[in-house]
């Protein structure tokens, strides 16, 4: 049995948080799968998972075990690069993660630019709304929108991005143009749910700010849905201002209530700490926060 192959079948086990999902994440036979965690449970002579018709669980074992195999095979694979020389090279796999559209509309560009500068590197651009752990998923630079936590990563911010409610003229002809938040009580809105929370409506004034939201007469959950929803009438949308910058340009959407507007969301490029860097990244931040920078002047 390779020790080393069994516990990243046990860990993508876990991740996925069933067998089945897991043979879809590492293109294996599902019999393959439960075979490999089966005979670790035997090698270790220890229940590790307990099976359900849906998921897995971990028994206190397994989870003191997939605590152990997480540290032993970043530990590997740190050795792995060094020994490749990716420590002391601007070469191999550099992972970075983005918001969807943004990172299809401003990172994506920047990022092919890069690759043609530097050929002995490869990238893995994950584009997801969901925020990922950098260490848990080996990320090695993320662009995050919005304020960030104290999470002993360094950040560069690189700009920010507006917070824009708007709709389409044939909407507003209809049902008339809000002149303040308190307004928008009477209107059809179109709700985006594509992050793991809904932000509030929050806007501002003379007072502190606000919340103020129209009644929802669809929710979706991608960006490309709720710009649909709002080009054809069916309400007031809120997005990110890059979300819908062809929209505004081209007339097919009217901003609304801009005077309100809370403040804008920063943008930021995230990454462990120098010591931590692979010369790759570090070369990847420098070639990016200029360019981002410049995107959203």
């Amino acid at each position: 049995m390779d020790r080393f192959e069994a516990m990243a079948v046990l860990l993508a086990v876990v991740e996925e948080g069933s067998l089945s999902a897991a043979s879809r994440r590492l293109r294996a036979p599902l019999a393959t799968v439960s075979r490999k965690v089966a005979d670790l449970e035997r090698h270790l002579r220890a229940q590790l998972v307990v099976r359900t018709s849906r998921r897995i669980e971990l028994t206190d074992a397994g989870r003191a075990y997939v605590e152990a195999a997480k540290r032993i095979l970043e530990q590997v694979e740190e050795a792995e690069r060094e020994a490749a020389g990716e420590y002391t090279a601007l070469k191999g796999e550099l992972q970075v993660t983005a918001p969807i559209v943004f990172g299809r509309t401003h990172v994506l560009p920047i990022a092919l630019d890069f690759l043609k500068e530097l050929p002995d590197i490869d990238l893995r651009l994950l584009l997801n709304d969901r925020q990922v752990n950098l260490a848990e998923e080996h990320i090695d630079v993320a662009v995050r929108i919005g304020h960030l936590v104290d999470s002993g990563l360094r950040a560069t911010r690189v700009g920010a991005v507006r917070r824009v409610a708007c709709a389409s003229p044939a909407y507003l002809a209809r049902r008339g143009i809000p002149a303040t938040p308190r307004d928008l009580a009477v209107h059809d809105g179109i709700t985006f749910r594509g992050f793991e929370t809904a932000p509030e409506w929050r806007y501002r004034g003379d007072s502190p700010t606000w919340t103020a939201e129209p009644r929802t007469r669809i929710a979706v959950n991608s960006t490309e849905a709720a710009v649909a929803a709002a080009v054809a009438g069916l309400g007031i949308v809120r997005l990110l201002s890059y979300q819908i910058e062809k929209e505004l340009r081209s007339g097919a959407l009217v901003e609304l209530l801009e005077g309100f507007a809370p403040e804008p969301f920063p943008v930021s490029l995230i990454y462990p700490e120098a010591g931590l860097l692979a010369p790759k990244a570090r070369a990847f931040i420098d070639w990016t926060v200029p360019r981002l920078r410049a995107h959203l002047a």
